[in-house]
């Protein structure tokens, strides 16, 4: 009897409980598909920049992703060639947190947490303490996204998000292998 009475209680709240809207919908399916479209082997040409926005070296690597939970998390792995490093990546959305996020780490074991809404090209991580004594963030943006590439740029501030300068600006092309 208490069992049925529970059921009844919950079956009841079920129509009271949050139902996300046609916008959150259409934000979720966004973020799905950056997940799909990053799925497979990217060639990758990095421009570390300096302050002023010009280039100060330009590297070859690949990124590779694959699923790990269809629809929700891709694990992957970047390689710099001409730097030999090699980082571990976990890209994924949480419809709870209404977030899209990206994780890194490299051989340094430095974790980096980039977050961003559902739907959105941007990425944030934490605030971070500079080499300074400050504080730092960086800012990671998707644009020119086509089928089989895509890029990105980093920027980073170091005055609260009141200035962004230049980091690296990063091409990927889909991989034919």
């Amino acid at each position: 009897m208490r069992s049925k009475l529970i059921l009844a209680i919950v079956l009841c709240l079920g129509g009271l409980m949050p139902s996300y809207g046609e916008e959150t919908a259409e934000t979720m399916k966004h973020s799905v598909e950056q997940l799909r479209s990053s799925v497979g082997l990217w060639n990758v040409t990095t421009e570390l920049l300096n302050p002023d926005g010009t280039v100060s070296e330009s590297l070859e690597g690949t990124y590779e992703f694959a699923w790990v939970v269809p629809d929700r998390v891709v694990s992957g792995k970047s390689l710099v060639q001409g730097k030999n490093q090699v980082s571990a990546l976990l890209f994924y959305v949480s419809e709870r947190k209404n977030t899209i996020e990206m994780l890194s780490v490299g051989a340094d074991g430095n974790l980096w947490i980039m977050t961003g809404p559902l739907g959105g090209e941007e990425r944030r991580t934490q605030v971070f303490k500079t080499q300074g004594g400050g504080s730092g963030q960086l800012k990671f943006t998707r644009y020119n996204v086509l089928q089989d590439s895509f890029e990105s740029k980093m920027e980073y501030t170091e005055d609260g998000g009141m200035s962004w300068l230049p980091g690296n600006h990063q091409v990927f092309r889909r991989s034919s292998q």
